[in-house]
């Protein structure tokens, strides 16, 4: 099988993890975040890995400093996407929010002959939910290639996203 990278992003609670795991279910799966670093960082500054607002606020602001200081985010990612080209797994999730992060990745994707695809999973009962970062808030404004509405219940989605990722992203 072709090795695929996708670009993963929605809001907080549409159900991105859940839907990797169901991939994972049938392919080799590696799946990581842009946020990964930044996260360590905090923990050590005493961020006690909370989700509310305030933490994504503050994990947020993190990572753009670090953005700008010394890109960690992007370097992390780069590494990544090096080690899952030469491993055995068959699909990366990188999980990236800002849209010009994503634009960044798939620049790097594109120097390397690599194909990404976008990815945006949404859920009704979380479209209206402000975080009050950019970095969640403004997720929908993206021209991605793919939309997934995750609102069915897990025992449906498993099947119908798996058929929509084996027809759309692995076609």
């Amino acid at each position: 099988m072709k090795k695929r990278i996708v670009i993963i992003n929605g809001k907080g609670g549409v159900g991105k993890d859940t839907l990797c795991d169901v991939i994972a279910k049938k392919y080799i799966v590696k799946n990581v975040s842009s946020i990964t670093p930044i996260k360590e960082i905090a923990r050590i500054g005493g961020w006690q890995g909370g989700k509310e607002n305030k933490d994504r606020k503050f994990l947020a602001d993190l990572k753009n400093l670090f953005v700008e200081y010394n890109d960690l985010p992007f370097v992390y990612l780069k590494k990544e996407m090096e080690s899952f080209l030469q491993a055995k797994e068959e699909i990366l999730f990188v999980h990236i929010r800002e849209i010009e992060e994503i634009k960044k990745f798939l620049q790097y994707a594109n120097q390397k002959n690599v194909t990404c695809t976008t990815l945006l999973i949404t859920r009704q009962e979380e479209n209206n939910k402000i975080y009050g970062n950019l970095a969640d808030d403004m997720v929908e404004r993206y021209a991605y290639d793919l939309v997934y509405k995750n609102d069915m219940p897990l025992e449906k989605v498993e099947k119908d996203f798996m058929m929509f990722f084996e027809k759309n992203v692995l076609k």
